[in-house]
C-alpha cells in the first residue's frame, strides 16, 4: 500500500500512473513557470531517426545530481547541476510521492504545434520499473496513453502546476504521447523527474 498517494489509477490494467492534479496555487506555478522559461539552459533536443540528424523546435535541457550522461534517440546529453527552483521543485514532489529522484529531463514547447510522438521511457540508464514525475507548467495539454497489444487509449488534460507520475510496469506496456494541436498558442514548459542507476 502507498502510503504517500491516495489518487486513483488511470490505467485500467497492466500499469499505474497517479494524477495528482495541481500541486501548488495558480502564483506559485506561474512564479515558476517564469523562472524555469529563464534560468534553465535550453536548447533544441537532436535526434537521429532513420539514419539523418533531426533537430527540433521543443528545447530541452538535463540536469541531476552528478553529471550523468544520458542516451535517447541516439544521442548523448551531460547533466547540468541543479538549479535553485528546480531543487525546490524536487523537494515538493518527493514530498508528495514518497519518491526519490536524482536527475530531471525538462521540455519546453513553446505552442501547440510542438508535441511527442508516441514513445515509452525505456532507455537502460533509467531505474527499472522506477517511478518518472511528470510536473506540468504554462498551457494546460492533452496527454494520451495507448497500450502496446490492446491499443485501448487514455486521455487527460494536464493542468498547470500539476504532476503525474508513472510507475511499475507503466513502461513495459504502454505508450504515452503529447499530441500536436491547433487549439493552443501559448508555450508549456514539462519537467520529468527521473531516477538514473549507474
Amino acid at each position: 500500500m502507498d502510503l504517500f498517494n491516495d489518487t486513483p489509477n488511470i490505467l485500467p490494467l497492466d500499469g499505474e500512473v497517479n494524477y495528482y492534479g495541481p500541486v501548488m496555487n495558480f502564483e506559485k506555478a506561474q512564479h515558476y513557470y517564469e523562472q524555469l522559461l529563464e534560468n534553465i539552459q535550453w536548447e533544441n533536443d537532436k535526434a537521429i531517426i532513420f539514419g539523418k540528424l533531426i533537430i527540433t523546435k521543443r528545447k530541452v535541457a538535463w540536469y541531476a545530481d552528478v553529471p550523468f550522461k544520458y542516451t535517447y534517440s541516439k544521442t548523448t546529453k551531460s547533466a547540468l547541476p541543479w538549479t535553485k527552483e528546480l531543487l525546490e521543485l524536487k523537494e515538493i514532489i518527493e514530498h508528495k510521492t514518497g519518491e526519490t529522484f536524482n536527475s530531471c529531463l525538462l521540455n519546453l514547447y513553446h505552442s501547440g504545434s510542438e508535441g511527442m510522438a508516441w514513445h515509452s521511457d525505456s532507455e537502460k540508464d533509467l531505474k527499472k520499473n522506477g517511478a518518472i514525475a511528470s510536473l506540468s507548467f504554462g498551457a494546460e495539454r492533452k496527454f494520451a496513453f495507448k497500450h502496446k497489444v490492446t491499443k485501448q487509449t487514455v486521455s487527460m488534460m494536464l493542468e498547470k502546476g500539476s504532476l503525474l507520475v508513472m510507475k511499475g510496469k507503466t513502461q513495459n506496456n504502454w505508450l504515452h504521447r503529447l499530441p500536436p494541436t491547433k487549439k493552443v498558442n501559448r508555450p508549456r514548459i514539462n519537467l520529468t523527474f527521473r531516477t538514473i542507476e549507474t
